[in-house]
């Protein structure tokens, strides 16, 4: 049944998982329907990513060595590389030796899979997280 711009559907559940959902629920504040959603759109999302497939938003978090020679030069030149994807940059120094970088990323699902790639194979690269929503 469609009403209001939502559709009502029904849904079965086992006992247990519904009772640590609720649980949980009711820490956050939120209904159960405010939780099917967003489990549906982190769904969606994933199996975009996963198979390439539609336009994704999110960001890529880089930890970095900064005195490992070249390093920031290379990640610059990547990011240049892939500029049609790259929103926005934010740069923290975290350390004497580490840095962050935060790459906020608009585009297909491919194509930040390949900057995230390229920027990982990078020496002086520690670490990189990429987080993924649906755009």
């Amino acid at each position: 049944m469609v009403r209001r711009g939502v559709a009502r559907v029904s849904i079965s559940i086992p006992p247990d998982l519904l009772k640590e959902l609720d649980s949980m629920l009711e820490k956050v504040g939120y209904d159960r329907s405010r939780a099917v959603q967003i489990a549906i759109r982190n769904f969606l999302t994933e199996y975009r990513w996963v198979h390439e497939q539609g336009e994704v938003a999110g960001a890529l978090l880089l930890l970095y060595d900064h005195k490992r020679r070249g390093v920031e030069e290379s990640l610059t030149d990547i990011q240049h590389e892939h500029g049609s994807v790259i929103t926005s940059t934010m740069h923290i120094h975290l350390d004497e030796d580490n840095c962050l970088e935060i790459v906020a990323v608009r585009g297909s699902s491919r194509s930040i899979k390949e900057l995230a790639e390229k920027m990982m194979r990078e020496k002086g690269v520690k670490q990189l997280k990429l987080a993924i929503l649906a755009s």
